[in-house]
């Protein structure tokens, strides 16, 4: 039995390490986006700022070990197998919810996560307990109650809180130095950077060095002692020494975000490291506890000893910051940070990640409204006035940043403070809520969201925030059904979830390789995006252009191929997946064409206005293409679902040269989009008419036939001509995208027959 328990135990360091590099990779977007947003340095100087803070922040996170020991259950009503249960079922629904979100392109977070793993498992532990124990404990006594609800009242009014402040703290910063801040940093600068500077200190250094395994008593008394002469010495002395670089010609601005993205990660890293390793090491502490008290009944060794402050070794500490580091430099995910909050706050126009939903449009009728009645009220000079400081046309950008480097130095300072000052009241916030809330709070302060794109990035929050609350959901519920198993099945079934956990770790890393090499156009796309260069903008455009083009033609033909082939051998399972897909490929579509635009834009005006109508053109092409699939499956799936008369063998023979034909046309069409050579393209068009004529011709016969013909074979005969009409339509839309397609590439092709 010691040695079963021995390799739980060992078990849940192992997906601690895993839980530890997947956590960085995904939560590296919460520290990073700033800096990389704005362009304060190069990736790799960001991420070598960003390492350090996470080693360090590490190291000093000693305190939040509690919450998983007894800030969430009393323990000392909790057996040794109670408590193994409760761990193994928060470590392996941990695994599997982050699988699944990723897996679903949902958004979550390690901290709700954890703390509402915990709270479903002890639940329903506690539900087991009550059901068959005779010493009438209750809710109050099994659940720390008080302290569960503040960790979570703190977790979501943290919500609110940062998008607050974030609001509140750039409206004010904006409104001192303007979007034209260069010319306001002659004085300013120096204070600001002291605040700044000052923030970082007192809450990263004073608060969390309270917490250092090595500090004495004295240190810490005088600390507490010497705090407000501190942080008075630290402002005065970060004051003078930013206005002193900023005479030296020294960007103070970017000093600022690096100490910001330092800040940042070292908080991420103090206050979430309890995600990742806390539920192993209170595991391994109770294993001690048990081993050390003769190894009796694990049901009936109650854990009281958990009730005692975490002491977590240093070098445990040292261990997973060293890990932590690794997964951040080498990781790929890290490498190619997530640009949801990025998009989101965007002040530039980009490519919308989030369409638009009721609630949003709503929400902006009704905000339009209101402004509308506020301006009416404002006097003239007032709205003169916010006019000039919030004049986005004067926003000064580096190259390719999506917003300037004020709003990311108060992106970073704001929610690291807010985030540290969570850790030094025990209070485990979820960085990737303060950090995405005060980036759309500044981003709402600085009018990011116009009428053009606030649609969009209101519905891409509201998806962001519930996907936060479906994770607390899925969470409570998941670890709460997996420990009841446990329970009923025993070490058999702890068994069965470590091989299935083990089974999920590299289903998802295989998964997430393959979808890297899908996303090879996403970073062509942000390449163009992030070129200031137009003339350098038009070979990546056509590139990015042709492959689009190339994979939607290679669907509509294997597309077109398998509905006709399914309506001839009666294959409703293949319609059915069919009409699956093509929703699924209209959305894509959709995306591609405004992604396509936006990298039209970026051209000089001269191209663009050449080339606008040619690219209009082929898009709804393929547009048009796509509506004829619908309707050929729409028609064929409700015949061959309603087990009708199959095609007549007469009829069978002519459309099978129609699929053929059709078949080569696509294929010719691939080669010349693969290869651009327009010499061919009147070639093809010609062939296109060809087509047409003779599919004209199939269907006048028929046409007759039907006038004429057995009324038994009418309904088959009817899906028939749809077919060939819509066929038609696709061989007419494939000739005009060919065209659309030879004026895009070439600038002395005609067109002429």
């Amino acid at each position: 039995m010691e040695i079963l328990f021995l390799c739980i135990i060992i078990f849940l360091f192992i997906l601690a390490v895993f839980d530890l590099s997947v956590g960085v990779s995904n939560d590296a977007v919460n520290f990073l986006n700033s800096a990389i947003g704005s362009k304060a340095a190069s990736f790799k100087r960001i991420l070598i700022v960003a390492s350090a803070g996470v080693f360090i922040g590490a190291a000093m996170s000693n305190g939040m070990m509690d919450i998983a020991r007894h800030g969430i259950f009393r323990p000392e009503h909790f057996s040794f197998y109670d408590i193994i249960c409760i761990f193994m079922a928060v470590m392996v629904a941990d695994i599997i919810l982050l699988d699944l979100f990723n897996s679903i392109g949902m958004p979550t977070s390690t901290t709700v996560s954890m703390v509402f793993e915990l709270l479903g498992a002890t639940f329903v532990v506690s539900l087991i307990k009550m059901a068959s124990d005779t010493t009438e404990l209750g809710f109050n006594d099994l659940l720390n109650t008080e302290k569960a609800l503040s960790v979570i009242i703190g977790i979501f009014l943290s919500v609110a809180i940062a998008f607050f402040f974030g609001t509140l703290v750039q409206f004010i910063t904006r409104m001192l130095f303007s979007f034209n801040f260069r010319s306001k940093l002659k004085w300013k600068i120096g204070v600001f950077g002291g605040i700044c500077a000052t923030a970082i200190v007192y809450f990263l250094l004073i608060k969390g060095a309270k917490d250092l395994n090595f500090m004495t008593p004295e240190v810490k008394a005088w600390i507490n002692d010497n705090t407000p002469a501190t942080v008075g010495g630290c402002f005065v002395g970060f004051t003078l020494l930013m206005q002193m670089l900023h005479f030296l010609k020294v960007n103070v601005l970017k000093v600022i975000v690096l100490m910001g993205t330092f800040a940042l990660a070292m908080a991420f890293a103090g206050n979430d490291l309890v995600n990742f390793i806390g539920i192993p090491l209170s595991g391994l502490a109770s294993f001690q506890d048990y081993s050390a008290n003769g190894l009796g009944d694990p049901d009936s060794f109650m854990m009281s000893s958990l009730n005692s402050p975490a002491d977590t070794p240093l070098w445990f500490l040292v261990g997973a910051g060293i890990i932590m580091v690794v997964a951040l430099a080498s990781s790929k995910k890290a490498q190619k940070v997530a640009q949801t909050e990025i998009g989101l706050g965007s002040q530039n126009g980009g490519d919308e990640m989030f369409g638009s939903s009721k609630i949003a449009r709503s929400l902006v009728r009704w905000t339009l409204a209101l402004i509308a009645r506020v301006r009416r009220a404002t006097p003239k000079k007032l709205r003169r006035f916010f006019s000039r400081r919030f004049n986005v046309e004067d926003s000064i950008l580096e190259d390719g940043a999506a917003f300037d480097l004020l709003r990311g130095a108060v992106n970073l300072v704001l929610a690291g403070a807010l985030i540290a000052l969570g850790t030094s009241l025990k209070l485990p916030l979820s960085t990737t809520f303060v950090t995405f809330m005060v980036a759309m709070g500044t981003s709402l302060s600085d009018r990011a969201w116009g009428r053009e794109s606030a649609v969009f990035r209101i519905t891409g929050v509201i998806s962001v925030i519930g996907g936060w609350f479906l994770t607390a959901g899925a969470a409570f519920i998941g670890a709460g059904a997996i420990v009841f198993l446990m329970h009923l099945g025993g070490l058999w079934i702890m068994m069965a979830l470590a091989v299935t956990t083990i089974f999920i770790i590299i289903r998802s890393n295989r998964r997430f390789r393959a979808k890297s090499k899908a996303e090879q156009g996403d970073t062509l796309f942000q390449t163009i995006l992030a070129t200031q260069d137009s003339a350098s903008i038009w070979p990546m455009f056509l590139t990015y252009l042709t492959d689009e083009h190339e994979k939607f033609l290679s669907y509509a033909k294997d597309t077109y191929g398998s509905i006709s082939n399914a309506f001839l051998k009666e294959d409703v399972r293949t319609l059915a997946k069919t009409e699956k897909s093509l929703p699924l490929k209209k959305r894509e579509l959709k995306s591609a064409r405004r992604r396509e635009t936006l990298c039209l834009r970026k051209l000089n005006r001269e191209t663009a206005i050449e080339k606008s109508t040619w690219f209009y053109l082929g898009n709804n092409c393929c547009m048009s293409m796509l509506y004829s699939l619908y309707r050929i499956n729409e028609i064929c799936k409700e015949h061959v679902d309603n087990n009708f008369l199959p095609l007549p063998a007469s009829h069978e023979e002519d459309f099978n040269e129609v699929r053929r034909r059709v078949g080569e046309l696509f294929d010719e069409s691939l080669g010349i989009i693969t290869t651009r050579d327009t010499a061919v393209v009147n070639v093809i068009r010609r062939r296109c008419d060809k087509t047409k004529d003779m599919i004209s011709d199939i269907y006048h016969k028929l046409y007759d036939q039907i006038r004429e013909g057995d009324s038994s074979a009418m309904t088959v005969l009817y899906v028939y001509l749809n077919m060939l009409q819509e066929t038609q339509e696709i061989v007419s839309a494939l000739r005009k995208f060919l065209r659309s397609f030879a004026k895009m590439c070439d600038k002395d092709y005609s067109g002429r027959r």
